[in-house]
């Protein structure tokens, strides 16, 4: 309780419970959060739609208006939709955490709740948030910089590279920072896949696409509850279908960045196979951007060599094997090709990072 928040918001409490209301905002109040309780959803919305927060904490189980309705309301409308929902409630079964995710919100904490856990969760997707909400501020300053700078194109390019660059890095790092556990997954996933289609010559400026994709193609696993992540065990049926959403959530995220490349497509089909037996769309063959088969190669060698909490890494050649064994049919033969001579043929090993 004694540690400064250092980045200040103005949150609103919903919850028809006076005591819980009064406890959360003692709570948040003293780190230096604005808060703004309502006792009912009408109410709430009300406010929120008068003056936009910058979070909300949301209970489940409440008269006239549950906590999902107004969730789909806020994401309804176009000045609320993109405010962080998380969901406080006594519900203990996972379908209800499921609806949750389902109506839009981005997290999920449990009463009784932990103070700790609260302003942790709070002040991660502050920060997320108020990252997601710039992030295309900065990319169109920069490119409003790039065409009013045309006697010194060379230099303005070199500078629009770079933020794109240090805004990628930083949504990555915010992303493992979650799941210590993989770390570094996505950074070696971008240089394997770069290594990859480098081997079956893509050009530079593709490469470039392909290579800041590769660096986010999870993003979206930030609206995946971290104890699901980090679960040493099987995970059921619901669990898994929460992990499946993080490709069309990474998308929608990046979807509103406009990069000169498809990202967010890259982002949203990097699960799917050539059989049609991946996910979220179940795609086809050629109904698979290339990029995206590309990062579904360096995806799996990754995940299948490196540790994970339900298994110790597999290493290097069962990984190869994999490759090998799924090549034309789940992934496409030729991105496995060059990956199989890069790493048999040409001495090319697992990139190590220091995340």
């Amino acid at each position: 309780m004694n540690n400064p928040v250092d980045t200040q918001g103005n949150i609103v409490i919903v919850d028809d419970q006076p005591n819980n209301l009064r406890v959360l905002s003692g709570i948040l109040q003293q780190v230096g959060y604005k808060v703004r309780p309502a006792l009912d959803g009408a109410v709430a919305l009300k406010s929120i739609k008068s003056s936009p927060p910058d979070l909300i904490l949301l209970d489940i189980r409440m008269p006239e208006m549950d906590g999902y309705e107004v969730c789909r309301q806020l994401k309804r409308d176009e000045q609320t939709r993109d405010i962080p929902v998380i969901f406080i409630s006594a519900l203990q079964d996972m379908e209800d955490k499921l609806a949750a995710f389902q109506a839009g919100g981005v997290d999920y904490v449990s009463k009784p709740f932990q103070m700790e856990e609260v302003l942790a969760r709070v002040q991660a997707h502050l920060k997320l948030y108020r990252l997601q909400r710039d992030l295309q501020d900065i990319v169109d300053e920069r490119t409003l910089d790039l065409r009013t700078a045309l006697e010194s194109l060379k230099e303005s390019q070199k500078k629009y590279a770079g933020v794109l660059e240090e805004t990628i890095l930083a949504i990555s790092m915010t992303i493992e920072k979650r799941d210590p556990y993989t770390a570094g997954h996505q950074w070696r996933v971008s240089q394997m896949a770069v290594a990859i289609a480098t081997e079956l010559g893509m050009d530079a400026a593709p490469l470039e696409g392909l290579r800041l994709g590769a660096m986010v193609h999870d993003i979206g696993k930030i609206y995946v509850p971290v104890d699901i992540l980090t679960r040493p065990g099987r995970l059921s049926d619901i669990e898994f279908s929460l992990i499946k959403v993080h490709p069309q959530v990474g998308s929608d995220i990046m979807r509103q960045v406009h990069f000169p490349w498809p990202v967010a497509d890259m982002i949203l089909q990097h699960h799917e196979r050539l059989d049609g037996s991946g996910y979220p769309n179940g795609l086809k063959g050629e109904e698979i951007l290339f990029e995206a088969r590309v990062i579904a190669v360096a995806d799996v060698l990754e995940a299948m060599a490196s540790h994970r909490p339900y298994r110790p890494g597999l290493g290097q050649e069962p990984a190869l094997a994999e490759i090998r064994r799924g090549a034309g049919s789940i992934y496409d033969a030729d991105v496995a090709a060059a990956c199989l001579r890069l790493f048999e043929e040409k001495g090319y090993s697992m990139p190590k990072s220091n995340f």
